[in-house]
């Protein structure tokens, strides 16, 4: 055990580590949801890359030995590496606006790029605050390695959303001349093919993705540089010109400074349009989960319109039962990820003067909805979307069989009419077309015709059947 001080006092530290003082009391102050730092990879990167990039732009700038920032930038590499993932042991949740993530890195850092310059760990050559975090603070270095985590995690999430529009695109396909019945308010309404239904989702995934690219394709701005209130005391001239230039270098990131940085730490906005378009993804693809549950229901029981992959068996007492364990595990992803979003909309609004201090919450329920729906939407893709079958026949009578094909009629020959067509099929048990030729309206060959689901399913062939024989009946 070796002995460190700081303004507090005095506390032993483990030798076998590389983190000191400052996390260890961090690391007692707030052990409380089993969630810490070090389990956001992409955000432990981040801030480590800040760190290569200012000791660099300092050293540059002359205000910084080159040695001494040649180890911090090989010992962040070590750290962007993921080689210590082990030494960022802080509870996510913690006081202090991430001060004590700050210093966890500041720590490593400082240790690392000492026992590189003189052997042992310490910081007699290289000291976490003085060195490590020159022309930094907390206050801007945390957002600013948000954003850039939060880049990152979306570029992880666009091949798994690009990975279901493709999919959802050739469901629509395969499916596109299989007629069933539409269903509004849960009720039978008119018909439509299985592939319609498909291509629905379809744009939505097509949707989010161009959004998802879009934001992408935005240079990444961030308040670095801003210090601890926006003024950037504590920066040296040409440090801001000079630090753009090696983050961009160090995270391969189109970045660039806010325009204004007092804006850029006193407010949150961005946060909630990002999670705002994570729950928009969320709801829709809980929607369409839904769906799919629904529509695969039976299979003796219920729709049974779509046959979804069995994937393990679903009852620990009904023998031969398969659930749709899949769709079921979307519709939880989804769920969480709205509630996360509510925790960060709350926390962005709660900030406070010059400083947000609720950013702990936002990075870590923008990471959780982030791997959250990237995993899920694999699973969702790979392990029921790629193998859904239609069950063809059934699809096919229940579009036969709604009473909805009650709206030709209505169109032809009155509301009115329609509906006691539709009542007197309810009441006998029979199909519209089936009442339509024993009341004798048209001729067999126009019935055919005319109340044929899948014809009507294609408003341009439909409009011009029913506009002819409106004109013949006049």
């Amino acid at each position: 055990m070796i002995k460190e001080v700081d303004c507090i006092g005095e506390m032993e530290i483990s030798e076998e580590v590389y983190y000191g003082i400052q996390t260890e009391r961090a690391r007692n102050n707030f052990d409380i949801s089993g969630t810490t730092i070090g389990q956001m990879p992409e955000f432990i990167r981040a801030i480590a890359e800040i760190k290569k990039a200012a000791a660099i732009a300092n050293a540059k700038i002359g205000k910084l030995d080159q040695d001494v920032a040649n180890a911090i930038a090989n010992a962040a590499d070590e750290i962007i590496a993921g080689k210590m993932a082990n030494m960022f042991p802080l509870d996510v949740l913690q006081g202090g606006g991430s001060t004590s993530t700050n210093m966890n890195v500041n720590e490593v850092i400082a240790k690392r790029a000492n026992e590189m310059l003189t052997g042992h760990k310490g910081y007699n050559k290289v000291h976490p605050n003085t060195h490590v975090n020159r022309a930094q603070s907390t206050n801007d270095v945390i957002p600013t390695a948000i954003g850039i985590a939060c880049y990152r995690y979306a570029e992880k999430l666009r091949p798994s959303l690009a990975q279901l529009t493709e999919s959802l695109a050739q469901k629509a396909e395969e499916f596109k001349d299989i007629v069933k019945a539409s269903r509004t308010c849960i009720q039978d309404a008119v018909p439509i093919t299985l592939g319609q239904e498909f291509s629905g989702y379809y744009t939505f995934a097509k949707r989010n993705l161009a959004l998802l690219d879009s934001m992408l394709a935005e240079p990444l701005e961030l308040p670095l540089g801003a210090t601890a209130s926006g003024t950037d005391l504590g920066t040296f001239e040409g440090y801001m010109e000079a630090v753009f230039v090696e983050l961009k270098k160090v995270t391969g990131i189109n970045v660039r400074q806010k325009e204004n940085l007092f804006d850029g730490l006193q407010q949150g906005d961005e946060y909630v349009r990002l999670s705002g378009y994570l729950k928009g993804l969320a709801t829709g693809l809980g929607k369409i989960a839904t769906d799919l549950r629904m529509m695969s229901s039976g299979p003796r029981c219920g729709f049974q319109e779509i046959i979804l992959p069995s994937v393990q068996p679903g009852s620990s007492i009904m023998p031969g039962k398969i659930n749709p364990v899949i769709p079921e595990l979307m519709n939880q992803v989804c769920y969480q990820v709205c509630g996360n979003d509510m925790a960060i909309t709350m926390s962005v609004e709660g900030g406070e003067l010059d400083l947000n201090v609720w950013e702990p919450v936002i990075i870590k329920n923008l990471a959780e909805e982030f791997t959250l729906l990237t995993g899920g939407i694999k699973k969702f893709t790979e392990l029921c979307i790629d193998g859904i079958q239609a069950n063809r026949e059934r699809c096919e009578s229940f579009a036969e069989g709604t009473m909805a094909n009650a709206t030709v009629a209505s169109a032809l020959l009155g509301y009115p009419k329609g509906t006691e067509i539709a009542k007197k099929a309810v009441a006998e048990g029979k199909t519209v077309k089936q009442v339509i030729k024993e009341m004798g309206l048209f001729s067999d060959q126009e019935v055919n015709k005319l109340f044929d689901p899948l014809m009507m399913t294609d408003w341009k062939e439909s409009s011009k059947i029913i506009s002819q024989e409106e004109i013949k009946a006049k």
